[in-house]
């Protein structure tokens, strides 16, 4: 099996092999780019993508006008909006939704990594925007239940480290979700970031991380806190 990395927008470039689509999925052109190739083609990405996907395809095929709510640069969102063609509000907030609409029909679907009170607010404010709403939550439960307890582990320390990609949508809401419980949050990449000023003897500290942090990582930055807390002043 062969395979690289290549420009998405010139997959027609590839000369055969194997391609990889990622988690957060892939755009329907180079899908079918892929396809017309006759590349071999791995899927690997996340059936509860491919799910918000299957809902903004029935919710658009229904007469629905489609909102969605996420990162509008996010590769999930432009691969879910490319399935519409992009005939879909990409919104990050309660208060843009204010300024849109108003809407007879309107579809609410979510990014799989949004904040779920955020997607909450989103909705509340679809209600006065809209006759009819119909919504779908497509926010990954996994992720749900990191941004909970990561809250409960804020809620306890003294200082929060969120350990993850500083590209990576997850890891940053975890990082402002934490912060907003705990302003001492401390987002980085790997354990080398870690500043001993950060940490002080007799006080807690609490990390997590994004789901997709490599776990050898985790236990880098984890081992180089304990071994921080055991010297600070």
């Amino acid at each position: 099996m062969s395979g690289w990395e290549w420009d998405e927008d010139r997959i027609e470039d590839v000369p055969g092999g194997t391609v990889i689509f990622r988690s957060h999925g892939v755009c329907l052109k180079d899908l079918e780019k892929a396809r017309r190739r006759r590349l071999h083609i791995i899927d690997a990405t996340c059936p509860i993508v491919k799910r918000a996907q299957l809902y903004a395809k029935f919710l658009h095929r229904h007469g629905y006008a489609v909102l969605l709510v996420g990162d509008a640069h996010h590769p999930e969102v432009e691969a879910i909006r490319s399935y519409i063609d992009d005939q879909v509000e990409v919104v990050g907030d309660a208060r843009t939704i204010r300024n849109l609409g108003p809407w007879n029909k309107l579809g609410v679907i979510a990014q799989t990594t949004q904040s779920f009170p955020l997607f909450k607010e989103s909705v509340a404010a679809c209600l006065e925007k809209a006759k009819e709403v119909r919504v779908f939550n497509t926010i990954c439960q996994a992720t749900t239940i990191r941004q909970k307890e990561a809250v409960e582990i804020a809620r306890r320390v003294d200082c929060m480290v969120v350990v993850g990609g500083r590209n990576s949508g997850n890891t940053q809401r975890l990082a402002s979700i934490c912060k907003e419980i705990q302003p001492r949050t401390y987002h980085i990449e790997e354990a080398h970031e870690l500043d001993p000023k950060w940490f002080v003897k007799g006080k807690k500290a609490g990390l997590t991380a994004g789901a997709s942090t490599p776990f050898w990582i985790i236990q880098e930055v984890e081992d180089r806190i304990k071994k921080l807390e055991r010297t600070a002043a």
